[in-house]
C-alpha cells in the first residue's frame, strides 16, 4: 500500500512540475503576443498562472491520496494508474480553460493598448 502512495507521489509531482515548466517557458511568447508587447504584464500574469496551476494540482494531488482500498486481487498498476490518470486529465483541463480565457481577456487587453496607442502616440512609440 505505501508503495501505491510513493509511485502516485513521485509521478503526479514530477509530471506537475514539468508541465507547469513546459507552459511557463512556453506559454510567455503566446502572453506577449496576447498582451499587445507588454512583456512585464506577460511575465506578472505566466508567473500568477504557474502559482495557481502548483496550488490547484498540488490540492489534487493531496485529495486523490484519501480513499486508497486496494483489494489483495486487485492490481496496483491500473489502481494508481488510474489516480494518475485524474491528475492527469485535471491538467489539461486547466491548460485549455487557461488558453481560452489568455486569449480572451488578451484580445481585450491589446484593444486598451491599441486605442491608448492612438490616444498617446508619443507614450508608446520608439525612440528615434
Amino acid at each position: 500500500m505505501e508503495l501505491s502512495y510513493l509511485i502516485y507521489l513521485i509521478v503526479s509531482v514530477v509530471m506537475t512540475i514539468w508541465v507547469a515548466r513546459t507552459l511557463s517557458k512556453n506559454g510567455e511568447v503566446f502572453l506577449v503576443k496576447c498582451f499587445g508587447q507588454d512583456e512585464v504584464l506577460a511575465k506578472s500574469t505566466n508567473h500568477l498562472l504557474v502559482v495557481g496551476f502548483y496550488l490547484i494540482n498540488v490540492g489534487l494531488i493531496a485529495i486523490r491520496l484519501d480513499g486508497w482500498h486496494i483489494a489483495p486481487g486487485d492490481g496496483l498498476i491500473p489502481y494508481v494508474g488510474s489516480k494518475i490518470g485524474v491528475s492527469v486529465l485535471s491538467l489539461g483541463a486547466m491548460h485549455f480553460f487557461n488558453m481560452v480565457m489568455i486569449a480572451k481577456f488578451g484580445r481585450t487587453i491589446t484593444g486598451w493598448v491599441r486605442v491608448n496607442e492612438l490616444r498617446e502616440p508619443e507614450k508608446f512609440s520608439a525612440p528615434a
